[in-house]
């Protein structure tokens, strides 16, 4: 049989999807060029499965047995039920960004006041202006990853945050992803933020649901880029629902003498599955990928961080929780324009 071309009624049910929500993913023109490609890209391989080596622990061909409809724009009621299950995840002295049901909400957010050095709009507002060079950056994660192809075939919101060279931000940026609860639907969010040259910035993410959100998926995306000699400190937090799936990937790329750091803490949703591939384009830079999984039940996670770096990771399992901790090196010679990525070594879950 010829898996490659296979399809499962899960991946025809995202072909009627994206067919469907066409009308409301924003941009056109190359915009759209790009989002046909890559759902193209997706639609060769479909949902990947435990015969692609990247995803052999998390075959979401058995895992993910149905696939929501793309969730509808936040009504009042979903926002009031945001609102609520924002009070109970607050943070304190936070710059807070908040998307409902994959769509940004001004009235949860603090966007104004940003002062000097900071810039932040919607991906929405981005993808249909005409900054091709933001449109490039937005589109730069490569569609061999169906799951990212996917993704940047339907992402329908998210940041773009831009950190001026030289700035410090001495408030952390917090973007809260809230499934409302209102309907079993799936989000589609990619968030763009660039960290100039000697700047610094902390970035904090939440995946959390409100009050009767059950069956949810987040397939979410992020696309960094630090500028040499900057420094990027970020926090993920999965709270999702008990029976959500949290897909989630990120593209980073490191300038000379940078310094990423950053901590995954997973104690939400029934499959979580987040990889993060890190590019250095200059000498000297420092990555820190850290996380713990406090996991229960038949909870699965599953981290890999693909890059060069110190990796240090604590798992609480229980029950028959499993927890997946994997590190791969993906190395760009800055001289050479060559990669090298050395075979990864997963431990099996217990």
């Amino acid at each position: 049989m010829n898996v490659v071309l296979a399809k499962t009624e899960t991946g025809r049910a995202l072909s009627d999807i994206f067919a469907i929500a066409q009308d409301r993913l924003p941009g056109t023109g190359k915009v759209a060029d790009h989002r046909r490609q890559a759902f193209e890209a997706y639609e060769r391989v479909g949902l990947p499965h435990r015969r692609i080596e990247d995803w052999k622990y998390t075959d979401l061909r058995v895992l993910m047995r149905e696939v929501l409809p793309m969730a509808a724009v936040p009504d009042a009621a979903a926002l009031t039920r945001a609102g609520m299950a924002l009070k109970l995840h607050a943070i304190e002295g936070v710059r807070r960004l908040v998307l409902v049901d994959g769509v940004f909400a001004p009235k949860l957010s603090e966007a104004a006041d940003l002062g000097k050095g900071l810039s932040i709009r919607t991906l929405r507002d981005v993808l249909e202006a005409g900054d091709t060079a933001l449109h490039a950056l937005l589109f730069a994660p490569e569609n061999s990853d169906s799951m990212v192809a996917l993704n940047s075939a339907m992402m329908t919101d998210g940041l773009v945050i831009e950190v001026a060279d030289g700035v410090v931000l001495t408030q952390p940026l917090h973007i809260v992803h809230i499934a409302s609860g209102g309907a079993p639907a799936a989000m589609f969010t990619r968030s763009l933020l660039k960290v100039g040259k000697a700047a610094s910035a902390t970035l904090v993410e939440s995946y959390i649901a409100a009050d009767g959100a059950k069956a949810y998926q987040v397939h979410d995306s992020l696309v960094v880029s630090i500028g040499d000699g900057a420094r990027l400190d970020h926090v993920r937090l999965i709270e999702d629902g008990r029976e959500a799936f949290n897909i989630s990937s990120a593209v980073l790329r490191l300038g000379a003498h940078a310094h990423f750091n950053t901590f995954c803490m997973t104690s939400g949703s029934s499959v979580s599955r987040y990889q993060a591939v890190i590019a250095f384009a200059g000498q000297g830079s420092k990555v820190e990928t850290n996380g713990v999984n406090l996991l229960n039940g038949r909870q699965h996670a599953d981290t890999i961080p693909c890059c060069f770096s110190i990796t240090r990771c604590r798992t609480a399992p229980a029950a028959r929780s499993s927890a997946l901790w994997s590190t791969t090196a993906a190395i760009r010679c800055f001289r050479a324009a060559s990669s090298s990525v050395p075979r990864r070594r997963r431990p099996m879950p217990r």
